[in-house]
């Protein structure tokens, strides 16, 4: 038999020393039943009255009670958590996006974890399979796109996301109905690749991703575009992947093979350009004057390198923001997301 709820005040915390405080302590110390303090604290619709509230919130916090998240995600259908998937942690490209969920999700008083699928469809989709037993209130999945692997299994996961509330959020390449944030990588790279060849450049070597990476493939083919377009030629694309380590390593085969002073390279990343810089010092070369360098995403350490490297800066934080505010908002669209040439020392320009 339930008890009726008093209306006295709360009474003074009395937990075991050492032992966690539970719901059971603060339905206690508030004077009210089990279901009202859950109501309260796990975020149930129903409604309670306010004197009630104000109780439980009161001894919850003198006992220093914590809800449980997934007491929480069965009174609500989701979770207080936004879930991130990025494809590597230490890119600063994807740490800048995560600083951008972040901001909202403290708006909102919601919480983030960041799983990280190593661009591994099957590690991707086993996470998301996971994380559906989390419940989580949004999804986003912000790692790269390839057309030739097979995501059909995250994609038959995704479909269980929507039956108990939870938003799916995807960059790059829209996933059945689910919202979608775009990046104009193409626009932003055919901008720098005019720019290049207004500073007097006429052959350029492109370091990409491997074929099929769409955010690779946009920046290569609309770099191309734009190149070309200026008066340049294309001298060769080397492909590899978004490491660093993966920049150096091409950049070292292009100068084993000959590279020609006054020649560009355009890295499709900020991380891969700057690998690119260390083998071209590496040779006993010089960034700027003989080999220029320049890549994408604008990354704080392409200002810290020395000298400056030229980029495309993308608002990353601001699109993480706006890829969590698809997540909560109901009647969200996408707002402009402009990119932006920053010309910096790594491009002095081609003798004349």
């Amino acid at each position: 038999m339930t008890l009726p709820e008093s209306s006295s005040r709360v009474r003074q915390p009395r937990t075991a020393r050492g032992a966690a405080p539970t719901l059971h302590d603060v339905a206690r110390e508030a004077g009210v039943s089990l279901a009202t303090a859950s109501r309260v604290l796990n975020g149930s619709e129903r409604k309670v009255a306010e004197s009630f509230r104000e109780r439980v919130e009161q001894a919850a916090a003198a006992l220093g009670y914590t809800a449980n998240v997934s007491a929480q995600a069965t009174a609500r259908g989701t979770s207080p958590v936004i879930a991130l998937l990025v494809a590597d942690i230490a890119d600063p490209y994807f740490g800048l996006i995560a600083a951008g969920v972040a901001r909202g999700a403290d708006e909102q008083g919601l919480v983030v974890s960041i799983s990280v699928t190593e661009r591994d469809p099957a590690r991707e989709a086993r996470i998301v399979r996971a994380l559906r037993g989390q419940r989580p209130q949004g999804l986003i999945i912000a790692a790269s796109r390839s057309t030739g692997e097979d995501f059909s299994a995250t994609e038959a996961e995704l479909d269980g996301f929507g039956r108990f509330g939870s938003r799916v959020v995807t960059f790059g390449a829209r996933v059945g109905d689910n919202r979608l944030v775009e990046i104009d990588n193409r626009s932003g790279a055919e901008d720098l690749g005019r720019r290049m060849g207004a500073l007097g450049y006429r052959s350029a070597i492109v370091v990409g991703a491997a074929p099929g990476v769409l955010t690779s493939d946009e920046r290569v083919a609309g770099f191309t575009s734009g190149f070309e377009e200026a008066g340049g030629t294309i001298d060769r694309v080397l492909r590899g992947d978004f490491r660093r380590e993966s920049g150096a390593e091409a950049m070292a085969a292009a100068l084993a093979d000959g590279v020609d002073p006054g020649t560009l390279v355009f890295g499709m990343s900020d991380v891969i350009a700057i690998g690119a810089m260390s083998a071209i010092r590496a040779a006993g070369r010089e960034v700027g004057a003989d080999i220029a360098v320049c890549g994408f995403d604008d990354v704080p350490s392409a200002m810290d390198v020395s000298p400056a490297l030229t980029t495309v800066r993308v608002p990353l934080s601001e699109i993480g923001y706006q890829a969590f505010r698809a997540t909560v908002d109901e009647d969200w669209r996408q707002t402009s997301l402009p990119l932006e040439v920053i010309e910096r020392g790594s491009t002095p320009g081609a003798a004349a």
